[in-house]
């Protein structure tokens, strides 16, 4: 079975982009969600919010099945 990037449903805090992407990884979420603030505030800030809002968009949700092996 191959890896697949979703959005979290159960491990987030907005949008479950970052908590997608240390699933995936096999890191820990704050890992994610504190290198992605602190890109974002060293990169003007508007460049993460919106690099996020396409991941939030192009990323499906987790399946409700789904279950990491």
């Amino acid at each position: 079975m191959e890896k697949k990037l979703y959005k979290s449903r159960t491990d987030k805090k907005w949008e479950g982009v970052c908590g997608g992407i240390a699933k995936y990884f096999g890191i820990d979420s704050t890992l994610v969600r504190l290198v992605w603030a602190l890109v974002s505030l060293f990169s003007g800030g508007i460049t993460g919010l919106i690099v996020y809002f396409v991941c939030d968009l192009v990323l499906p949700s987790e399946p409700d099945d789904f279950v990491e092996v």
